[in-house]
């Protein structure tokens, strides 16, 4: 599609004017209005100058029959996952407290808040399908927009579903009261297993993969009401007969020492943190560490504008479903990690990635802990499978936008697809719409890579190592998008923005965020060097793949 050739200053108004990106070559995507009256976006290869014949038009791929309360649902839905029962113990040994813990989980779901209320203006200002990476070529042009898809294909799900996985088998490991063994290889080989296993399985049905959703979020409500209601027996037992509740709960922690006092905290390797002789920037390390484990639980709160596609008004609907399920989530993982705080001794919440299991497992025996286990699972499985299906959909998008091999295109098979069109030349994939039949319409091609990347990043790193790598690649984009809103207020201030939040609260999220991916950086160098080599490798794959096509 040709740029606009006016001035710089065009804006997007409701009829759906081209744009100039801020940082950009001379091909920009058409963005449908918020009522859906312009479905077509197209895409190139070509973002630096020139077309070719792989231009495409994406049309509008859903219906917009979904309102406030099924949007509600699915954020409620995609949030609330294993990380309010695994990123606990990571926290708690970088915060010098439990109260800072908890003021961590609540700074967590403000920041978490403050970004989707954000991402709310953009996808009614620029809606379209695929998350921050048309809001990012919009504002910076295509290279960024790659980046960004690059990214989540390549570095963050796929970390992910490793992180998911090395859950699942510690939880299994934590119901047999065998903790602090996650680096051993057996652990990893028996996550890899685990992850190929719901590879396979996501590679058979895609309905059936959906149906589970609802029986997941019950299974998450479920776990949640049990946590905080053995924790409100122990605080009732104790009110009634203090000696009991020692003999029930082995400690009293929560009772007998001051929540915002500091204490040594015991590290998941054996190793203690001494708070009191810590600097203030070592401390502040620390903190942003902690924040990454908190942000790893929020993560999902973006997905919401993944739904704005379908939302009959999203206008109205995106912010209300926003601004009611992210308070909800916050209460909710509050109150979950205050429950943990009573049912177990501080010094054993920092030891452990399955805090349920451990909880449960001290206060009723190991042969209790096969409950909760068998529920962490579910709750995981379900996540793992769900973070499957969307990576996979990441690498069909991308492909589709060609920034990526059409193999990833594919689906119902391994492998290239060919089929013969009508003038005797070969296309590499069935039409969406082709009435041949597969076995399966699931991207096989796509959920083999991301299987195979998770498998390395669960071979060559560990739970809390990946935590820190998956909050720096994603908030980097995260942070950079806001960024480009507050921009955008300045260069387009005609741009049509059905909801606009107070200016405080984007900066806001881009002041903390900016922040914690500097300090993060700063903090876990070796993670942060291999982001940097992924997106190196990832520019000089993007420049391949543009200068290819200009050749052709």
């Amino acid at each position: 599609m040709a740029p606009d050739s006016g001035t710089q200053g065009t804006t997007l108004t409701h009829n759906a004017n081209e744009q100039q990106p801020l940082l950009g070559g001379s091909s920009q995507p058409r963005y449908a209005d918020v009522d859906g009256n312009t479905t077509a976006i197209a895409s190139d290869g070509n973002q630096n100058g020139g077309t070719n014949d792989q231009e495409r038009a994406t049309p509008g791929t859903f219906t917009r029959n979904l309102g406030a309360v099924e949007a509600f649902a699915i954020v409620i839905s995609i949030v609330i996952g294993s990380g309010v029962f695994t990123s606990p113990g990571s926290i708690d040994a970088n915060v010098p407290s439990p109260g800072v813990a908890l003021v961590v989980w609540l700074v967590g779901g403000v920041l978490a808040w403050t970004g989707a209320s954000t991402l709310a203006e953009l996808g009614t200002a620029i809606p379209g399908e695929g998350g921050i990476q048309p809001y990012l070529k919009y504002i910076f042009g295509d290279t960024f927009g790659f980046l960004a898809a690059w990214t989540w294909v390549v570095a963050v799900m796929p970390a992910t579903l490793a992180i998911l996985s090395i859950v699942f088998v510690e939880t299994i490991y934590s119901a047999a009261g065998v903790v602090g063994e996650g680096h051993k290889l057996d652990h990893k080989l028996w996550s890899v297993v685990i992850l190929a296993l719901v590879s396979v399985a996501n590679s058979i049905s895609t309905k059936a993969s959906t149906r589970l959703n609802n029986f997941f979020v019950v299974i998450k409500f479920f776990t949640i009401a049990a946590v905080v209601l053995a924790a409100s027996l122990v605080v009732l037992i104790h009110v009634v007969d203090p000696k009991d509740s020692w003999k029930i709960n082995k400690g009293l922690d929560w009772y007998q020492k001051p929540w915002f006092g500091y204490r040594d905290s015991v590290n998941a390797d054996g190793s203690i943190t001494h708070w009191e002789g810590l600097g203030e920037w070592e401390t502040l390390g620390h903190l942003s560490a902690a924040l990454y484990g908190a942000l790893w639980a929020y993560s999902g709160w973006d997905k919401a504008v993944y739904i704005s596609a379908e939302l009959s008004q999203p206008a109205r609907q995106l912010p209300l479903a926003i601004n009611t399920s992210i308070p909800t989530i916050i209460i909710c993982f509050l109150v979950a990690n205050a429950s943990y705080y009573v049912l177990l001794p501080w010094n054993l919440v920092s030891a452990t990635d399955s805090v349920v299991v451990t909880a449960i497992t001290r206060l009723l025996g190991p042969a209790a802990a096969i409950f909760p286990a068998f529920l962490i699972c579910m709750v995981v499985a379900g996540s793992l499978l769900g973070n499957s299906f969307v990576a996979g959909r990441m690498a069909v998008a991308a492909a589709n936008m060609n920034w990526f091999p059409s193999i990833f295109c594919v689906v119902g098979r391994v492998g290239f697809e060919t089929s013969q069109s009508s003038n005797g030349e070969e296309s590499p994939a069935e039409s969406p719409d082709s009435s041949k039949e597969t076995q399966s319409d699931a991207p096989v091609n796509a959920i083999i890579l991301s299987a195979v990347l998770s498998a390395l990043y669960i071979l060559l790193g560990n739970f809390r190592a990946l935590l820190t790598f998956n909050g720096l690649g994603e908030y980097t984009f995260f942070h950079l998008v806001v960024v480009g809103a507050i921009f955008l207020r300045f260069r387009e201030p005609a741009l049509r923005r059905p909801y606009k939040p107070f200016i405080l609260i984007p900066v806001t999220f881009a002041l903390v965020s900016g922040f914690v991916v500097v300090r993060g950086a700063l903090f876990a160098p070796q993670q942060a060097f291999v982001l940097l080599g992924v997106w190196a490798f990832g520019l000089l794959f993007h420049a391949a793949r543009t200068w290819y096509w200009r050749t052709v």
